[in-house]
């Protein structure tokens, strides 16, 4: 060609940068860069220069959507649509060919509360809007892709096990559910992570004062979720306990299973006691910013709510722990009923576990984040799932279960001398001791040795 043969020949000691997917008119360019500066300059220093124009003119002649290339594997004609139409017959119809209980069984929440989260997704996240790629060919419905994410949580299943019936690739499976994931956080977390408001603390006061502990907010407790995929290198640190690699989730729960606090991240190598450490469970409290918690026992005022919890707890005046080697029949009998109301956290871990199947078996992503947004989406989920089927005569007690409507409570932060002084009566174990005490003669009291 006439471009080729008006190059001008290269002289000796300059290396050649030409790629090997350059043509003539990419060739042409090259010498025309080196060769237009000054002949007597050919040092080190120009060379590498005019090397990384030749790399970045030649990165912008590459097309930027390559699609389909020779040697490499077709695009599958999955037939999107026909998978979306047998999937809304199948669950979403007006006359669905699988009932309700089915439903509520392979997706883990009766279909008004899918509903709900896949609007509320869609709203948030243009990405789970049906659109046209560049072809003009119909996309993805939300519908699709909610369902890929909701089954591969549901049953802890890999992206491609779902292929066959959503019609969707395994890369596309997974950036539905971590995209789903962070939907879900964004747009229902502030209402169903919420700490506890004035109505949720005096419902969960006089719940728990009926069971015979006045003053209890809830159970504390850590839960360990395994981290297959864990690096090499973070290894030695999230190995605890337990040979595998694990990961804790700090999570305070009510009679109801509700999770009140989600706190989840550290390192499977700590104990409770130095999660408790960075956890923010008590933030809110030492800020001033809590509902008031005032109640009596056994003649003794106290104002601070407590949470029951396990032996390795430290003696705070804001945990009450069982008795080890009880004696006597009043301690006994404390020692049991503590335990016995204790399991509601127990419960609630359960409950989660079986709910969505991703938790309870060996977490197989790479980053910790998206670990995170795993965990909490599925908290927020169960949430929404124990508000939707409580006990309707629950609600003839006058409480309120909504928390997007009201207003959190606007105090003054405390001061640091007030910081201090709360953190200095949290740890005062003279406290714990006599709470506990006065918890002893209040069981035996009002339940006695049934």
């Amino acid at each position: 060609m006439i471009i080729a043969a008006s190059l001008p020949p290269r002289p000796q000691g300059v290396r050649h940068f030409a790629h090997k997917g350059m043509d003539s008119g990419d060739e042409f360019f090259f010498h025309h860069f080196i060769y237009s500066s000054d002949d007597s300059s050919s040092d080190d220093e120009d060379l590498v220069v005019a090397a990384l124009v030749v790399h970045d003119h030649i990165q912008r002649q590459l097309p930027r959507y390559r699609g389909s290339l020779p040697g490499r594997a077709p695009n599958l004609n999955r037939n999107r649509e026909r998978g979306h139409a047998l999937l809304y017959a199948d669950y979403f119809a007006n006359t669905p060919l699988f009932k309700p209980d089915k439903f509520r069984r392979r997706f883990r929440m009766a279909r008004h509360v899918f509903n709900r989260i896949r609007e509320g997704v869609v709203a948030h996240d243009p990405y789970f809007e049906c659109k046209t790629d560049a072809l003009g060919k119909l996309g993805f419905s939300s519908y699709q892709k909610c369902t890929a994410a909701i089954r591969m949580l549901a049953y802890g299943i890999p992206g491609d096990l779902v292929d066959e019936y959503v019609r969707m690739s395994e890369t596309t499976c997974l950036m539905s559910m971590y995209k789903f994931c962070q939907a879900v956080i964004e747009v229902f977390g502030p209402e169903y992570l919420r700490q506890p408001t004035a109505a949720d603390t005096e419902r969960l006061l006089a719940t728990n004062a009926a069971r015979g502990f006045p003053g209890m907010l809830g159970s504390i407790d850590c839960m360990h979720w395994e981290w297959k995929n864990c690096p090499f290198a973070w290894q030695g640190q999230y190995k605890g306990h337990v040979n595998g690699c694990t990961v804790i989730l700090e999570a305070v729960a009510s009679q109801d299973l509700w999770i009140w606090h989600s706190f989840f991240g550290m390192a499977g190598s700590h104990n409770d006691i130095n999660v408790l450490q960075r956890s923010p469970v008590f933030a809110r409290l030492a800020e001033g910013h809590s509902p008031p918690v005032n109640f009596e026992i056994n003649g003794h005022q106290y104002n601070k709510g407590y949470y029951l919890a396990d032996g390795i707890y430290p003696q705070w005046s804001t945990f009450v722990k069982t008795i080890s080697k009880p004696q006597g029949e009043k301690r006994k009998r404390f020692a049991q009923m503590q335990e016995s109301v204790r399991k509601d956290v127990e419960r609630a871990f359960g409950v989660l576990q079986s709910r969505w199947g991703i938790v309870r078996n060996p977490a197989l992503s790479w980053d910790e984040r998206k670990l995170w947004e795993v965990m909490t989406a599925c908290v927020i989920m169960h949430n929404m799932i124990v508000e939707d089927e409580r006990d309707e005569s629950i609600f003839d007690q006058g409480f309120d279960y909504q928390g997007e409507n009201i207003e959190p409570l606007h105090q003054d932060p405390a001061t640091f001398e007030q910081f201090v002084q709360f953190h200095r009566e949290m740890r005062d174990w003279h406290t714990h001791l006599n709470l506990q005490n006065d918890l002893v003669e209040h069981v035996w009291d009002h339940i006695g040795n049934q």
